[in-house]
């Protein structure tokens, strides 16, 4: 299969992981780096391993009807579109807020404290917001592929030069379990680890999208379909763990307590490629945490007005990939509005609010792993491409060990 063809296939899982090494990786993995070393690198891992067939199940779908979970979840009934979106929709705008100032932050860090966050992180999303509109997923599609090459070759090489630095004996540090404090952190750093639960649906739109616009004829196998997801999501699982390892490299030993504000933590993370790299080579990763960054923002927002946009079509009668760019416009500057109201409004301590965000989100992850599993056992699909009896059991566990994790957050807060 030529490399072009092969580019096209992985689009969707390169969004995903684009949108995945933002704050999940950028933010909560340096930070479980600095306040426990290495010790939650196995929560990073099981997390990335427990969530996969949930995810992956969005592919499967997407790959055999050639429509995303949505119309998946209309089969199952109106009852289950509906607690998707209810679920999800109070997040959205909230996920945007915190995406869009982390990036401001990082913009403070490198060019100066130009203006307040919460108007640069207004600007960010509005610039997005507008790039999205102009080209949609195609541009998302170029955009996120450079970009996201740019990052992993910065820190590839950042994590390598802080190996030395690390304490590898608290790998088997296992005293934070009886930490309340270090179980709630865990819920709050596998919630967005390596992206929300519900990008599994906008991730099912990205492969339609992704397979529609191949050239004639071409149809991908499934399991070529499964692979083009599988490695991406591997690199996104890797990077976590370099983003972990710097964090336990450089701040653990010197007991750098993460700051609570976006410019601050953003200096913080610079300050990790400077000391293992030097001051020119530092510059060059904050540009690269800035470009991440921006994938990450401009992702997030055409996964939400994306499926928002395909279940209005739902609900109006009409086929999931049938949505309109007004009906998509409309949702992306409904979210963006009350976004911005967020931004002014409770942003003075992001890594808190970073934690209340990615908490919620990990609390509702249990319910769609769940309808995810029934799409893809109930619903009409070729038998060849339901999940093997491994992959539900697989997903079982990882709803299983997810609904304890939320029930343990509910009794400890």
């Amino acid at each position: 299969m030529k490399s072009g063809l092969l580019r096209k296939l992985a689009g969707p899982g390169l969004i995903f992981t684009g949108a995945a090494i933002g704050t999940s990786h950028l933010v909560q993995s340096t930070r479980a780096g600095a306040l426990f070393s290495l010790a939650l690198v196995i929560v990073i891992v099981l997390a990335n391993v427990l969530k996969y067939p949930a995810y992956r199940f969005g592919i499967d779908f997407a790959h055999a009807r050639g429509r995303s979970l949505l119309t998946g979840y209309r089969e199952l009934g109106v009852w289950a579109l509906v607690l998707f979106l209810l679920l999800v929709a109070p997040l959205v705008p909230i996920i945007w807020a915190a995406i869009s100032a982390a990036t401001a932050g990082i913009v403070t860090v490198l060019i100066g404290p130009v203006a307040p966050v919460p108007v640069l992180a207004a600007l960010i999303l509005v610039a997005a917001v507008c790039l999205l509109l102009i080209g949609g997923y195609r541009l998302l599609d170029r955009v996120n592929a450079v970009l996201l090459a740019f990052l992993v070759i910065a820190t590839l090489l950042t994590t390598a030069m802080v190996l030395p630095r690390v304490e590898w004996g608290t790998l088997v540090d296992f005293s934070w379990t009886r930490e309340a404090a270090a179980l709630l952190f865990i819920v709050a750093l596998a919630g967005f680890m390596p992206n929300p639960m519900d990008v599994a649906v906008p991730l099912s739109l990205w492969k339609v999208e992704a397979d529609r616009q191949l050239p004639g004829g071409v149809r991908p196998t499934l399991s070529e379909a499964r692979k083009s997801f599988f490695w991406p999501y591997v690199l996104t699982a890797f990077m976590a763990v370099c983003f972990c390892i710097m964090g336990a490299g450089v701040m653990h030993p010197q007991g750098i307590t993460p700051l609570a504000d976006a410019p601050g933590f953003a200096a913080q993370v610079v300050n990790l490629y400077r000391e293992a790299l030097g001051p020119g080579a530092a510059a060059l990763a904050a540009i690269s945490a800035l470009s991440v960054m921006l994938t990450t923002v401009i992702a997030g927002i055409d996964a939400y007005a994306r499926t928002f946009a395909a279940s209005r079509a739902i609900f109006a009668g009409r086929d999931d990939i049938s949505y309109t760019r007004p009906e998509y416009a409309g949702f992306t500057l409904l979210f963006l509005a009350i976004a911005l109201t967020v931004v002014f409004t409770l942003l003075s301590d992001l890594t808190t609010f970073l934690d209340v965000v990615t908490s919620a989100s990990f609390v509702i992850a249990p319910l769609i792993a769940l309808l995810n599993h029934l799409v893809v056992t109930r619903c009409e699909m070729p038998e060849d491409a339901r999940p093997s009896q491994l992959a539900r059991w697989h997903n079982g566990l990882g709803i299983t060990v997810m609904t304890a994790l939320a029930v343990t957050y509910f009794v400890l807060i």
